[in-house]
């Protein structure tokens, strides 16, 4: 059945991070609609089992495929750890990218002289080792350093990304990457591309790449609807966010992650 190039691309997370892919997938492909959903009820998805993980994620998914997504994205390294290849088998003919496989694609491009790769992320995405397996199933020889940082997430949400505490915090947590003379930098959380400065200037190393995997999976996403002839041409996309719940202040964070306002936002249960 032929797609409509005029669909939206769906997009999900557990939370409020994924709004960093959004805003990557709006600098991207500018003329999409985009649909997102964050199922602020159940946040966070780190702590849940993979059967409870699964089970959320094929919920989200139906939600978006009632609205006839002509693609998914899963913004949520939990999610793209997890339920994968469920959420793939599910929707059987739409396309899924997830943030693991681009991000891992993305660092893959570079020419790794020493072969060796760094991820920081949550307590959940390092200890489920995701990445790890990702980048050996390309090639087994990199090594592979991994770092939690788990404070990341509430300074991004408190907006302290750039101030003393977050660079005391991302000297401590980055003290020991630094010695592993890296060749890249995976950001392996959502929230983490709001601190992309803050880590570059504390790796203090001009050779690595920092690997922004909502930037890579904005790419991936253009590239995949090219290949579809799937771009939508008509100008200026529209907008619509749904949460499953509304916290307090999650306008004031999602326009900050988001960097632009949020006209409405919409409570659905599933």
């Amino acid at each position: 059945m032929q797609k409509d190039k005029n669909a939206p691309i769906g997009i999900f997370d557990s939370g409020i991070g994924g709004l960093t892919v959004v805003k990557a997938v709006m600098e991207a492909l500018p003329n999409e609609h985009i649909i997102y959903f964050g199922d602020t009820a159940r946040v966070p998805y780190g702590i849940k089992s993979e059967k409870t993980v699964k089970e959320y994620a094929l919920q989200i998914t139906d939600f978006l495929m009632k609205r006839n997504v002509k693609m998914i994205l899963i913004a949520c390294n939990t999610v793209s750890a997890s339920a994968y290849g469920a959420i793939r088998e599910h929707v059987k003919d739409v396309p899924v990218l997830d943030v693991i496989t681009a991000g891992t694609r993305a660092t893959m491009e570079f020419n790794h002289s020493d072969r060796r790769i760094g991820v920081i992320g949550t307590l959940a995405t390092i200890g489920s080792e995701a990445y790890e397996r990702s980048i050996h199933a390309h090639d087994p020889n990199i090594h592979v350093f991994s770092k939690a940082c788990p404070m990341l997430v509430p300074l991004a949400e408190e907006g302290w990304t750039d101030n003393e505490i977050a660079r005391k915090t991302l000297r401590i947590y980055l003290q020991d990457l630094k010695s592993k003379q890296l060749d890249s930098l995976i950001l392996g959380c959502t929230h983490y591309p709001l601190f992309k400065n803050a880590i570059a200037r504390e790796m203090d190393n001009p050779d690595i790449h920092i690997i922004d995997s909502a930037v890579s999976i904005a790419q991936m996403a253009r590239e995949s609807l090219k290949e579809q002839h799937l771009l939508r041409t008509d100008p200026k996309g529209k907008f619509e966010c749904f949460v499953s719940d509304k916290p307090q202040r999650f306008q004031q964070l999602a326009e900050r992650f988001l960097g632009r306002k949020i006209p409405q936002i919409e409570i659905v249960q599933l």
